[in-house]
């Protein structure tokens, strides 16, 4: 899946060592998926990376933009052993 980063995205995956192909993974095949409570234009994806001991990546992007405009993207620590 084709995907843009705002400035802030871009420096806060790169400050925390994430992988474009992890964000590509959630975007594809999440294994959660919420609206934003405060935003309906945006939708949060969590996905497990294995390649990162099974921490969930959460990416936060716009679904009305395409190619889809992603937002932010962290390890989402208050969903350890949830999903």
């Amino acid at each position: 899946m084709r995907f843009n980063m705002t400035k802030h995205a871009e420096a806060v995956v790169a400050n925390r060592g994430i992988k474009a192909e992890w964000i590509e993974a959630a975007l594809e095949v999440p294994e959660s998926t919420h609206p934003d409570p405060e935003d309906g234009e945006l939708q949060h994806v969590l996905r497990k990376i294995p390649e990162f001991g099974n921490r969930v990546l959460r990416v936060v992007f716009n679904q009305t933009k395409s190619p889809a405009l992603i937002v932010t993207a962290y390890f989402d620590r208050t969903m350890k052993g949830r999903l």
